[in-house]
């Protein structure tokens, strides 16, 4: 029944959407239990729902070519100004017929082979320049980032090595450059069987294999990170890719119910039926027992950090039960929906250190 409202009554076809969510027993929602049984059976749907299984089985040769390396910073006149981070080489490999990747290899100068990686994955936005401090079209001309966007700088400063990825429909992918363009993406990605996150999760596997084929890589702490459309890629890749070892989603860890069911949210981030399998916090918790660190911000309006601190109270007891309570974090930033590389970058380093010595 419609609800009344002032006036009348509503007829808007949200008012049903919150009753049958509210009405919905999650199928694979944790509910106790050994927590690898129950990882198989919703990694196993997760990669239903996402599409996987419409990705190529046999990936293609990943045909990887150099466009240019420099040194950072990246323009010479600033090289007297500003301390040299390391090298930045920016590639394009192939992840499927008709889809090329380009990004960003980032190298610390303060830093010995192999190193420790992180893939760094930007959300809505102009793209992965925001990572490397760039303006988009110019990248050797500097640009101010915001909320500790520079992801690769970022790693680099702290002695840790970086490939940044060009998601689809952002940046140099996007429909309609720079600006982030993801309806058209993502709605054939559904006609198609797909999901624009299957796909860019899918883009981060190749990513991966590519950073398979160099003799620096320290493969047992491979890590992913991005804030927002950055953090949902971050999440959903590691849940379903085996490879990744280490996660630091921002912006983004909450409740579906609270987020993308409450707020009005890009297409790109729905999954179709997700919502009648699983919460976010089983998605996440397919990482158990590897480290996590999420990271939150106090006034985000469009994740709420309430719905955070619930979702991650439910997710701390699947790591619980996994034997790793200890190995799962939560940074809330003071501000709002953004990346806080002080508070967050600790932990992470302490888990990475770990993990390389283990």
């Amino acid at each position: 029944m419609a609800e009344r409202q002032k006036g009348g009554y509503d007829f808007s076809p949200l008012v049903l959407d919150k009753q049958v969510m509210e009405q919905t027993e999650q199928e694979l929602a944790y509910d106790g239990g050994e927590v690898r049984t129950w990882q198989r059976k919703l990694r196993r749907k997760l990669n239903q729902l996402l599409g996987m299984d419409k990705l190529p089985k046999k990936n293609p040769p990943l045909n990887v070519r150099s466009l240019w390396k420099r040194k950072h910073p990246l323009s010479p006149s600033l090289r007297r100004t500003e301390g040299e981070l390391g090298t930045i080489e920016k590639i394009v490999f192939t992840a499927e017929p008709g889809a090329d990747v380009p990004g960003y290899v980032c190298i610390p100068k303060h830093a010995t082979p192999p190193y420790q990686w992180m893939i760094c994955v930007q959300g809505h936005s102009t793209g992965m320049h925001n990572s490397i401090g760039v303006k988009f079209g110019h990248e050797t001309k500097r640009m101010k980032t915001e909320a500790d966007r520079d992801f690769a700088l970022g790693c680099m400063r702290r002695g840790v090595a970086a490939l940044c990825l060009e998601q689809r429909a952002f940046g140099e992918r996007s429909v309609t450059p720079p600006e982030p363009n993801c309806h058209r993406p993502a709605m054939h990605a559904l006609m198609l069987g797909r999901t624009l996150i299957g796909e860019r999760v899918f883009d981060v596997d190749r990513g991966i294999d590519y950073l398979a084929t160099r003799d620096d890589v320290v493969r047992k702490s491979l890590g992913i990170m991005g804030n927002s459309g950055g953090g949902t890629v971050s999440m959903f890749s590691a849940a379903t890719l085996p490879r990744l070892k280490f996660a630091m989603p921002s912006c983004y860890f909450c409740t579906f119910r609270d987020s993308i069911m409450s707020v009005y949210h890009c297409m790109c981030n729905y999954v179709p039926g997700l919502y009648r399998v699983a919460e976010m916090a089983d998605i996440m918790g397919l990482f158990a027992p590897k480290p996590v660190v999420l990271v939150a911000g106090k006034d985000d309006e469009i994740f709420p950090v309430a719905a955070t601190r619930k979702s991650f109270r439910k997710l701390r007891r699947i790591y619980r039960a996994a034997g790793a309570a200890d190995r799962c974090h939560l940074v809330v930033g003071d501000e709002g929906h953004r990346f806080y590389a002080e508070k967050a970058w600790p932990k992470a380093l302490s888990e990475l250190r770990t993990l390389r010595s283990g």
